[in-house]
């Protein structure tokens, strides 16, 4: 694909339509600033979102205009990461409402999408509360929705001038050396509403003239690290190198992993993280090395009802066919190959738990604490 070049696809179904183009700096497109949910323009009956499946070799921008658009939307992972999952529910509570669909049914089918990622209940119990004794239900949804995506964008900026300190104080002890990052999944702006979880430090650092690296797992079995990581990385012109998962131990034996960083579906008051599949090993191996391990989240992504992370915290699984099936272009067009022998039954667990032990510190919106149930509780001391 040429430099600037921008192809529109002239393939248009009642909800979608794809672009063909060259992606921009991050958080843009085209040169134009995208948030992954939005309000369209011209209809405020109408959520858009980035589609995600198609990254990086399509731009699909879908518009969802029913509940069920949206329990396909966040359960066949065309939105994913926990808070573009809280706040993709939050605007599906919002078209509910609009719609006059059973505000009870709607928010059990929400929940039962991804059961892993706190963020979904907690934004659709803060819907449900906001609208119960007001006579405007539709303003009051809308504004509440809008509201959660906001909030997450804002509060992942300041994430990232929190986990800035970190990596610059990395780099002072290399004499303005390069840093070397290792992250896990993608818990960037496509994961988020704006910027990004454990990216937003990697990019504010990167703004801010400090040398960083990024070793990008893959992360089996959707390869979100390999497809949308790298793609943010790549727009933004933050130096990366994409590699196997099992890879992350081998460069922390020999030194070429400074710090890691990745972000979480939920995380309990106590400080054991969930996050997707392969974090606990990462983490074990960071032990091993004598790696800080930190996570980045915001306060919407901590449940406050959970104490043991291991035990307590359900962990989705799903089907076979994303183990057993890779996705990629050939000659133009995406498609899925099958890499095992056609019989063999595949487990697909999505998430893994990292206990608190393994963890240097939490990075969130409010400042970096200890994975510890006082240190959370301090820097959240209503949910004492």
């Amino acid at each position: 694909m040429e430099a600037g070049l921008v192809r529109n696809v002239a393939v248009y179904n009642i909800n979608i339509y794809i672009l063909f183009i060259l992606l921009g700096d991050i958080m843009n497109v085209n040169k134009k600033h995208y948030r992954t949910i939005w309000v369209k323009e011209s209809d405020e009956r109408i959520i858009q979102i980035i589609d995600q499946r198609s990254l990086p070799h399509k731009f699909i921008i879908e518009d969802l205009k029913s509940v069920d658009d949206f329990v396909r939307a966040i359960k066949d992972m065309h939105v994913r990461g926990a808070p573009l999952i809280g706040a993709s529910a939050g605007f599906g509570m919002y078209i509910a409402v609009l719609n006059n669909n059973n505000l009870n049914e709607t928010s059990k089918k929400l929940k039962a999408t991804r059961p892993t990622a706190v963020n979904l209940a907690w934004a659709v119990d803060r819907q449900l509360k906001a609208i119960e004794n007001t006579e405007d239900k539709v303003k009051i949804a809308l504004e509440t929705a809008k509201n959660i995506a906001d909030e997450d964008a804002d509060f992942c900026k300041k994430i990232g001038e929190h986990g800035t300190k970190i990596i610059e104080k990395i780099s002072k002890k290399k004499n303005g050396g390069l840093v070397n990052i290792l992250t896990h999944c993608n818990a960037g702006w496509l994961a988020c509403v704006d910027y990004g979880t454990a990216t937003a430090p990697i990019y504010s650092a990167h703004d801010k003239g400090i040398k960083v690296h990024v070793w990008v797992d893959e992360t089996r079995p959707r390869n979100q690290g390999a497809s949308l990581t790298a793609w943010e990385l790549l727009q933004h012109g933050v130096p990366h190198t994409v590699i196997s998962d099992n890879t992350g131990g081998h460069l922390m034996q020999h030194g070429l992993v400074d710090i890691c960083i990745v972000g979480t579906d939920r995380t309990t008051y106590t400080g054991d993280v969930a996050n997707k599949i392969g974090t606990y090993l990462k983490a074990l191996a960071a032990k091993d090395n004598n790696i800080p391990f930190y996570v980045a989240l915001p306060s919407s992504s901590f449940d406050w009802k959970i104490k043991n992370g291991i035990k307590e915290i359900q962990i989705e699984q799903r089907g076979d066919e994303e183990v057993k099936y890779a996705q990629g272009l050939i000659n133009g067009q995406i498609k899925k190959v099958l890499l095992t022998p056609k019989d063999s039954p595949a487990a697909n667990f999505a998430f893994d738990v990292t206990p608190r032990k393994l963890i240097a510190g939490l990075i969130t919106e409010r400042g970096i604490c200890e994975a510890s149930e006082k240190s959370i509780l301090n820097l959240y001391p209503e949910h004492r």
